[in-house]
């Protein structure tokens, strides 16, 4: 088994845990509040395993010890789970006067921060013993926005316990392709293969097609946020005192680097599972993507067979990708997520929580705790204590990178990238097809049946998209017929969203009162696709989201036909603007085998909404594609 793979605390990969609920209209408010920013909630709530919980499904074991929770960035919920334990047994544990149990909970950094800017009395989750004392973003760049959201004393005094770089991951051979790793490679020599029309031609591998590069979504993801900063940097020539001036001027720039995008991952872990999947089935290389913005901890779990960084659970064997990723530390420089955690001054943290999470923080320091910290892929900050046998060019890394860092921007500049992005990212065409066959009248359990759930998912992400970013709307059941073809209702046409926001959120109101009768989904899937493919345009991310609760019952189209249709078409001219579909699985009755194999063949990505209460969620997690 792979080096720091033996954790076997279970975790659920869902956005909220098992059994626990959130109110209906504090979600849809807390929901339209993110989206409004343009934030997706992603990934929230995967709860740890052992340290005296119940397998992340629930309260915690009454052990007669004080509980603390971790709110954590996924990547380091296995390393906390197992620094959890060691902290029972360690001199900062021993002097408390009462046991301390702690708890790590999957909660991506940009979405704690806007719980946190939102409210310090209160947590959006039903389930109390899950509110966090303790917060660990991937970077300090999130505790300085709570902070200077006028909330200082909630983050307190965050300190750093470890550090991963965030670096572009590449397939080896692309990587050689470009000189590594006898000659370093640089942002801008990514900027050029993305601005040259002839792609990897231009470097003599004519047969790979364009370069395409994936990195997530910056409200969100600390190497989203990493990643356009970097840019900036490259593009202003510096190494330090970035500035807004800088990150203004260096707009030309980074627009060209996002038109390379293939689309926003909410997560790497998903963007990395697709690249795995498509390695393992394959001849071993992958033309889905062709760099990878990410932390060198996710490159590592990469390697090992761990695409997703899940928690590996007993009995299960990791196989490394027939191909692996190595780690391209740019020429001008690297930023780190420096991974600070402290205790949060929020009003639901008891004295007795704060005096062990305060314990806990202490032990992270302590040089235990370190030596623990590379068995996980991550850098311990006691330089005395070594890397071990990850860190090295068998899994992709080198441990004397990067040559650079590049500090972290004020607050101010780290505001103006964000601000920029959202201005210059890749412009989106984006059709959801919802389906309304007549089992989206079952209730899903917190008042709503699940049309009510699709609808008020739809309409709380609509913000999400720019006036310029095309968006359409088409419901799919039986008995029914439109210009688009038989079984379709077109809500809106893919067209400029606009101004058009308020008319299509009542356009998605009208679907309470339409007729729902079967289900002929891949019918509606093809008659979607090909309506995209029609119109899809190179420099666009042109998407299909689709939202179906049950089997296909009803059309003429097999799932194999379906498959083969749209494989094809991805195969025929399809590299310069692929159509990409991104299936939702809703409910438990929902055909997720069948729908994974649908975005498998696009490469797109499936979501998983099988708990329907939580589809708010999921359709904001989707939409953070774009």
């Amino acid at each position: 088994m792979a080096p720091g793979s033996w954790r076997t605390a279970a975790r659920s990969d869902s956005p909220l845990p098992t059994g626990s609920a959130l109110r209906p209209r504090r979600l849809l408010a807390l929901a339209a509040l993110l989206t409004g920013a343009a934030v997706a909630l992603t990934g929230c709530f995967g709860g740890g395993g052992g340290n005296g919980a119940d397998g992340g499904t629930g309260d915690f074991i009454d052990d007669g010890c004080t509980h603390i929770v971790v709110a954590t960035s996924s990547e380091k919920v296995n390393m906390l789970d197992a620094l959890a334990d060691a902290f029972k047994e360690s001199p900062e544990h021993d002097g408390l006067d009462t046991c301390a149990t702690v708890r790590p909970i999957n909660v991506s950094s940009g979405d704690a921060t806007r719980f946190l800017t939102a409210s310090q009395d209160s947590w959006p989750n039903e389930n109390t013993e899950l509110w966090p004392t303790l917060w660990s973003p991937a970077s300090t760049v999130w505790t300085e926005r709570v902070a200077a959201a006028g909330s200082p004393a909630l983050v307190g005094e965050p300190e750093s316990f470890t550090r991963t770089p965030v670096v572009f991951g590449m397939p080896e051979a692309m990587a050689r392709a470009l000189g590594y790793p006898a000659s370093p490679v640089s942002i801008t020599d990514l900027e050029q293969l993305c601005s040259n029309p002839r792609g990897w031609a231009s470097v003599g591998k004519d047969v790979w097609g364009s370069f395409k590069i994936s990195k997530t979504n910056p409200n969100t993801s600390t190497t989203g946020l990493s990643a356009i900063l970097m840019q900036s940097y490259e593009a202003s020539g510096k190494t330090s005192d970035l500035t807004s001036a800088d990150v203004a001027a260096a707009a030309d720039f980074s627009r060209v680097f996002e038109e390379c995008v293939i689309h926003y991952g909410d997560t790497t872990g998903k963007v990395l599972n697709t690249l795995y999947d498509e390695t393992q089935n394959g001849a071993g290389g992958s033309g889905y993507v062709s760099a990878v913005a990410l932390e060198e901890t996710s490159l590592l779990n990469y390697n090992q067979g761990n695409p997703d960084s899940h928690t590996v659970q007993p009995g299960e064997t990791l196989k490394p990708p027939k191909e692996k990723l190595v780690a391209i530390y740019p020429e001008g420089g690297s930023m780190w997520s420096d991974n600070p955690i402290t205790v949060l001054g929020a009003d639901w943290v008891t004295p007795e929580q704060t005096e062990a999470g305060n314990a806990f923080a202490a032990f992270l320091q302590t040089t235990a705790a370190q030596r623990i910290l590379p068995e996980y892929g991550f850098r311990p900050l006691d330089e005395s204590v070594p890397l071990g046998d990850l860190f090295t060019g068998e899994y992709g890394v080198d441990a004397a990178g990067p040559a650079i860092t590049l500090p972290r921007p004020s607050v101010d500049v780290v505001s103006a990238a964000i601000d920029q992005w959202t201005q210059i990212r890749k412009p989106s065409s984006v059709l959801e097809l919802i389906d309304i066959s007549g089992s989206m009248d079952d209730p899903i359990g917190d008042g709503r049946s699940k049309l009510d759930g699709a609808i008020e998912g739809a309409q709380s992400t609509l913000s999400h998209f720019r006036s310029s970013d095309e968006v359409g709307v088409w419901a799919f059941t039986t008995d029914i017929e439109s210009e688009a073809g038989k079984g379709i209702a077109v809500l809106r046409d893919v067209e400029p969203l606009g101004s058009d926001r308020e008319s299509l959120d009542t356009s998605l109101d009208d679907l309470h009162y339409a007729t729902r009768q079967g289900t002929p989904l891949y019918d509606s899937i093809a008659l979607a696709y090909d309506n995209m493919v029609a119109r899809a345009e190179p420099g666009r991310i042109n998407a299909i989201v689709v939202l179906s609760d049950g089997q296909d019952t009803d059309s003429s189209i097999s799932l194999d036909s379906l498959i083969a249709k749209i494989s094809q078409a991805s195969r025929e001219g399809g590299d310069d603007a692929p159509v990409r579909i991104f299936p939702i699985a809703y409910g438990e009755g929902a055909d997720s085998s069948a729908l994974q194999r649908i975005a498998e063949a696009t490469g797109g990505q499936w979501f998983d909404a099988s708990d329907a209460a939580k589809i708010d969620l999921v359709f904001a997690s989707v939409i953070n594609n774009f």
